[in-house]
């Protein structure tokens, strides 16, 4: 690899200098940060990445290289990865590829060198931007080329990640008879949900974000999924209208984007985080139980408690900022939350959800 010269431009004017590695390309896009210490290919292959530019606050990256099965979709979904330091050399049994190669091969360009606390403490303070990210061309063209690109929040990112058409997920040996048939509804599916109901025993189909009520029914589901995903639920009428009719046929369970759009329906609004929340390290409080869980969490916009409706109240919230971490109904058989159950990365205390709402679908 041939070591060049690169740089990243905030919209603030701010100029972050590096060396470029992966591909030697211009790229822009949302800059947020990643809190946790390691799980890199997962990030980088995580949906609700698409339109950002992501910077790890761990300052060594790469050093366990690549591997064939921690990639949580079929391709690199960040459009650019921000480090302090990156590994050319990685060192682990399982590793086929660099960190490098990995990104040259996706098309995604690296930055290297950065002082990342100190560009982290500026999307804390300031809160997250869009960035441009270059080797290519001068700061002064990159900052005005940055001017006519879309914001972030502009645009249905949903539809560019998302499964073009149904399809079945392979289910592990030894299950020969799946007892539940999941469907789950692909905003930005991350695989490891899909494996973990594989794994406790389900046939799992994953369907298109764009496929109507009657459609996923047809399918003749026992219970329904609705995954993460990126970007702004306003923007996602479409699938509101979808998630209010699903609520009431089947169980649902909803997921980061699909919590977001379980409050939707009901009714309630959602808003911006100031620089969103992006680890492993998030402490979320039952408020039924008062038991604190450690989870993982990646997601820039939070529902609204003080508007819910409907039946629905919150049933869990987190302890950084008080935000909204769950959901409960009433009446209807529903499981909501904001956080990652199926962690990857991040910690594995929250997948006995998936056996909670397989109870439910009971």
């Amino acid at each position: 690899m041939i070591s060049k010269h690169a740089f990243l431009a905030l919209e603030d004017g701010s100029i972050y200098e590096g060396i470029s590695f992966g591909a030697d390309d211009t790229t822009f896009g949302e800059v947020v940060f990643n809190t946790s210490m390691s799980g890199y290919q997962e990030m980088l292959t995580d949906p609700s990445y698409a339109g950002q530019i992501v910077v790890p606050t761990y300052p060594l990256i790469g050093n366990y290289g690549i591997n064939q099965f921690d990639n949580e979709s079929r391709q690199i979904q960040v459009r650019g990865f921000i480090v302090r330091e990156f590994c050319p050399v990685p060192s682990h049994w399982q590793s086929t590829e660099s960190l490098h190669e990995f990104l040259h091969t996706g098309g995604i360009p690296g930055l290297s060198g950065v002082d990342t606390r100190a560009l982290t403490r500026r999307l804390r303070s300031a809160g997250v931007m869009m960035g441009i990210l270059s080797s290519q061309i001068a700061p002064e063209e990159a900052l005005k080329e940055l001017k006519k690109m879309p914001k972030y929040g502009s645009v249905d990112f949903v539809r560019e990640v998302a499964a073009e058409k149904p399809y079945q997920w392979e289910l592990p040996p030894g299950i020969a008879m799946p007892r539940k048939h999941i469907v789950i509804v692909d905003m930005g599916l991350k695989y490891n949900i899909a494996r973990i109901l594989a794994g406790l025993g389900c046939s799992v189909t994953i369907v298109p974000c764009t496929l109507s009520p009657s459609e996923i029914l047809d399918l003749k589901p026992d219970g329904i999924v609705l995954s993460p995903g990126p970007g702004d639920p306003a923007l996602l009428d479409y699938l509101t209208r979808t998630v209010q009719e699903l609520i009431y046929k089947k169980p649902v369970m909803g997921i980061c984007l699909g919590h977001q759009l379980i409050g939707r329906a009901f009714g309630a609004g959602t808003f911006k985080l100031k620089f969103g929340h992006r680890g492993g390290n998030h402490p979320v409080c039952d408020l039924t139980t008062n038991r604190i869980n450690i989870t993982t969490q990646n997601h820039g916009y939070a529902v609204d408690d003080d508007s819910l409706k409907g039946g629905l109240e919150v049933s869990q919230i987190n302890l950084n900022d008080g935000t909204v971490e769950g959901f409960r109904h009433h009446e209807l058989p529903l499981l909501s939350i904001q956080y990652h159950s199926e962690g990857s990365p991040g910690p594995q205390d929250n997948v006995y959800l998936f056996q909670r709402f397989l109870e439910m679908v009971k």
